[in-house]
């Protein structure tokens, strides 16, 4: 065996976190969507906006894709549990994802019945109300869920407001996941500006860059209060702790703890909110194109940080509310030794795969978008 059970266990939270990491910094794609109707005054602006992030919207939703069977093939008790019984969440996130394919295919198409307009509204209700849900799923790995298991592994779900069995959808009810969907709506805005600042050929659309300047500073300033709340939470907030025995607990201020006991995830936080800020101050400030590396590799780092931290270091990832003993763990919902293996042969080919993704990034990049580019090809 490469690894040994917990290794491996703990390995694959992590591969699945870089992901999830990498989704985050996607959404620059989602982000650029929500911007279109406050950036692009005229025709060719909006069609330099779509067009630039037209070449990239196949990335967060393959990455997305990912994610999710990265998950499901590792720990699939944890998909089973939230994708079966919280699945009015994941169908709308989905569905947010399916109508920004569709907007994209069809937004000029000849003798279309809904005009361009209703696609763009398409695609902002992807990049804002799609990104605010799954942030919302992913404040769940800190404050859990409301299901239960049985003996065998049967999921019991028990949420309902007004008569109604939300299947899910309480988890934007709550204070934290709600601001933690809010923070990455507007931190994917300050990415989308900062992405578009980078790709586009302003030379005969300069309101447009000064427009999408100013977004980056708003947007920032937006989402400054709610990380702010989502990170005073984290540190002094109860947590799960997981003992030998594999009994769940609540613990004070438990993700303080991991922090401190993991030094490497509190310099990944604290580095990654610094970036983010550096490459905020290079687009809103400075003439740069540049600031979408500074927060895009911060948005990675502070992304995988707080995806490890509700997990590792003996902590519930998925804890249920109504039954401490029903809460997943890394030990408890991953697969078997020999699938966890052979998964891990196989993700040994992952490092080409992104290198590849970077070299096509750089080829399609390598020369700004012009205006007399998105005359002939646009979305």
């Amino acid at each position: 065996m490469l690894f040994d059970y917990s290794t491996l266990q703990q390995l694959w939270w992590i591969i699945c976190s870089v992901v999830g990491a990498l989704f985050l910094f996607l959404n620059l794609v989602q982000g650029g969507q929500t911007l279109l109707w406050q950036v692009a005054a005229t025709d060719t602006e909006k069609a330099l906006v779509i067009t630039s992030l037209g070449r990239k919207w196949e990335l967060p939703y393959t990455t997305l894709v990912l994610f999710g069977g990265a998950l499901f093939a590792a720990f699939p008790k944890f998909y089973a549990t939230s994708f079966g019984g919280a699945y009015w969440v994941w169908m709308l996130i989905l569905f947010s994802f399916i109508i920004q394919a569709v907007s994209y295919e069809y937004r000029k198409k000849e003798g279309n019945l809904f005009g361009p307009r209703i696609y763009e509204l398409f695609l902002f209700i992807n990049g804002s109300l799609g990104i605010l849900l799954i942030g919302a799923a992913v404040g769940t790995f800190y404050t859990g869920s409301n299901f239960t298991l049985d003996m065998y592994n049967r999921v019991t779900w028990d949420y309902t407001l007004l008569g109604v069995n939300l299947r899910g959808l309480e988890a934007a009810f709550s204070l934290f996941n709600l601001s933690m969907g809010i923070f990455l709506v507007f931190n994917a805005r300050v990415l989308g500006a900062l992405y578009l600042l980078n790709s586009i050929d302003f030379s005969t659309t300069p309101k447009l860059e000064t427009r999408l300047r100013k977004q980056v500073w708003k947007s920032f300033l937006t989402a400054l209060p709610f990380l702010l709340y989502v990170l005073i939470c984290i540190l002094f907030m109860k947590g799960f702790h997981v003992d030998e025995e594999g009994i769940v607990s609540l613990v004070s201020s438990k993700y303080l703890t991991n922090l401190t006991t993991q030094p490497v995830l509190l310099i990944l936080l604290l580095a990654g909110v610094v970036l983010v800020l550096y490459g905020v101050l290079l687009g809103a400030f400075k003439k740069s194109t540049q600031g979408i590396w500074f927060s895009g590799l911060g948005t990675v780092f502070a992304g995988f940080a707080l995806l490890c931290l509700p997990a590792l270091n003996n902590t519930s990832f998925y804890p249920s509310k109504l039954d401490l003993q029903s809460s997943l763990t890394i030990a408890n919902a991953s697969s078997s030794p020999f699938t966890l293996t052979v998964m891990t042969y196989v993700a040994l080919g992952v490092p080409f795969v992104l290198a590849y993704i970077v070299y096509v990034w750089r080829l399609m990049d390598a020369k700004k978008l012009t205006e007399e580019e998105v005359q002939e090809k646009s979305y």
